[in-house]
């Protein structure tokens, strides 16, 4: 799965509403995804937090094969910014 499939998944979650935060997803050189309240994008901006990790973890956390805890624990993913903007995540992911 490649970063705009990832996007394409998302959007209807984030178009849903409910997101009252901005995050990136910095997957390297495999890209960025922007979650702007209920817009979606691949374009880099601002955001309130940061969360940096591969895309093979990206998927993962989306499939349920990683909890979010353990990635964060084991280094898998990096946070920076508001923390409590990644903790509301769950309700897109």
């Amino acid at each position: 799965m490649g970063v705009q499939d990832i996007v394409e998944r998302l959007r209807p979650r984030v178009e849903k509403g409910g997101f009252e935060n901005s995050v990136k997803f910095d997957l390297g050189s495999d890209g960025i995804i922007v979650v702007d309240r209920a817009t979606i994008s691949t374009t880099d901006a601002p955001t309130d937090c940061t969360i940096s990790l591969s895309l093979d973890n990206l998927e993962s956390l989306m499939s349920g094969d990683l909890s979010p805890t353990m990635a964060f624990m084991t280094g898998k993913i990096k946070v920076t910014g508001d923390m409590t903007v990644a903790m509301a995540l769950s309700q897109l992911l």
